[in-house]
């Protein structure tokens, strides 16, 4: 085995230790690789996708100018 050799078997054993020690690491302070979503991000993510469709409906309204004056006899309407 040549001297170049030895230096990368070392590197790549040093390399997958120190990779193992991340993930348990990892999973010593609650994060779990393996098991993906779990229900709370599920929960969140439908939370931003709800969000981002009544933003679109707000930039909507925002930008469609025809309807600003029928929007303020909207608002005025109900004030009354």
């Amino acid at each position: 085995m040549s001297f170049w050799t030895a230096v990368v078997v070392i590197f790549a054993i040093a390399s997958i230790t120190w990779l193992r020690a991340q993930k348990l690491r990892g999973e010593k302070h609650g994060f779990r690789l393996s098991e993906g979503l779990g229900e709370r991000e599920h929960e969140l993510e439908n939370e931003v996708e709800n969000l981002r469709k009544r933003i679109a409906v707000l930039e909507r309204i925002a930008t469609d100018e025809r309807r600003e004056k029928d929007l303020a006899r909207e608002i005025e309407a109900l004030r009354d």
